[in-house]
């Protein structure tokens, strides 16, 4: 047990000075006798005993001693500890970095149900961020341009709620910046405290666009000592893509497909002692996000949150029944006159 106002406990040193007082401090009677000594003598004449309320007159005067006490303790705020136990957590900051370019929009992932790699992708990206415990996740989108969609946070309700507004189309969509991708999700990690700083790189094509090269974005993530995860999206075979005319919708065949760069990705991702992946089919993309997430667990030692329980009505509440009984006995049967 603890007091949260233990700089109450001293008033308690007032009870021993009351006792003191009671006991040796004589003051003046509101009335005076010139002798009692008969009065004294009538009690103790054949036998007599005096009344029971002349035995215990002195119980008013314990009895406020105690609930002075307990008043005392109670403002004191008497606490008993709960929970106190070091506990080990999981933390890392991760950056998911998503290409948005129009390549995205092809179909070759999830074939049978006719979704997009950008639809794959979203789906993966939720049962990743789903899986995390005490990490905090953000999130950069990309095509010819890269921009912050989700700042690092630890609401990961708040980081699909982003994840379900990114779309083809939301930036230049027909190139694709990989370098620049990589500086923007560095440039959320440079500042932070965690010891583990991951980006997760997720594209289709190859590097065609932006200021910064990949290479020299990833000697960039070297030197910050963060680590990149690439991941190329795509299929083995001709991917489709969902054409409309007079006869509604279909998906046509698209062999002009830009193929995904490997050897830049594979590079991008060895220079930051990172992983390169290929996601050819909507499992394996599900595959590859659950390795990482048992690669990149960090255990960090940290304590507890102390939980207290407050014990103050324990002592208030006993002081409230004892002064009640206390008026209630020093206006009748312990009355004094006058």
């Amino acid at each position: 047990m603890r007091f949260a106002y233990y700089w109450y406990l001293p008033l308690i040193l007032i009870v021993p000075f009351l006792i003191w007082r009671y006991i040796y401090w004589k003051g003046s009677a509101p009335l005076l006798y010139s002798d009692i000594a008969r009065i004294k003598k009538a009690f103790g004449a054949h036998g007599t005993r005096p009344p029971a309320s002349h035995a215990v007159r002195h119980f008013l005067f314990g009895l406020r001693l105690v609930i002075l006490t307990l008043f005392i303790l109670a403002i004191a705020r008497p606490q008993a500890e709960l929970t106190s136990n070091e506990i080990y957590t999981e933390g890392v900051d991760i950056m998911l970095t998503v290409d948005v370019s129009g390549s995205m929009n092809f179909i070759d992932l999830d074939v049978q149900n006719k979704r997009t790699r950008l639809e794959v992708t979203k789906e993966a990206v939720k049962t990743f961020v789903d899986g995390r415990r005490n990490d905090r996740i953000g999130m950069t989108v990309f095509a010819s341009e890269a921009f912050l969609q989700c700042p690092l946070t630890v609401d990961y309700g708040i980081v699909k709620n982003f994840l379900d507004d990114v779309h083809i189309g939301m930036v230049d969509e027909r190139s694709t910046a990989i370098g620049n991708a990589i500086a923007s999700a560095l440039n959320r990690l440079r500042f932070t405290e965690a010891k583990s700083k991951i980006v997760v790189l997720i594209t289709d094509g190859a590097n065609n666009a932006g200021q910064i090269d990949p290479f020299t974005a990833s000697e960039m993530a070297k030197a910050l000592g963060a680590k990149i995860y690439t991941i190329g999206v795509g299929g083995l075979g001709t991917p489709f893509i969902i054409r409309e005319d007079i006869f509604g919708k279909h998906m046509v065949p698209y062999p002009d497909a830009e193929r995904v760069d490997e050897v830049s990705l594979r590079k991008i991702a060895e220079t930051t002692h990172g992983k390169y992946f290929r996601a050819t089919d909507a499992q394996g993309f599900l595959d590859i996000f659950k390795e990482i997430d048992s690669l990149e667990k960090t255990k960090i030692l940290s304590e507890g949150h102390r939980r207290f329980r407050e014990l103050f009505p324990y002592f208030l509440i006993p002081a409230l029944v004892l002064l009640l009984m206390e008026m209630m006995l020093s206006q009748t049967r312990f009355r004094k006159l006058p």
